[in-house]
């Protein structure tokens, strides 16, 4: 699988969980700016670490299975 080249982080928006209660033990999830269906995924305690790339598919199985949650993420 070829996945696409991980994104300058500067360029990267991400979207925090609205399920962390500012605890700082965050997913955030964003659009791969290089990759149509693909993700990125992080932790906002590690943000010097890389993001996960992932296929929009697998994410929105992994939520739809864990919090019964329809996505809209693409």
């Amino acid at each position: 699988m070829n996945r696409p080249p991980l994104p300058d982080p500067s360029t990267i928006t991400w979207t925090t969980s609205s399920h962390s209660g500012g605890g700082g033990n965050c997913v955030q999830a964003a659009a791969h700016p290089n990759g149509n269906g693909y993700i990125l995924l992080a932790d906002s305690k590690s943000p010097g670490r890389p993001a996960l790339t992932v296929r929009s598919t697998s994410w929105n199985a992994f939520l739809e299975a864990t919090a019964g949650w329809h996505p809209t993420v693409s």
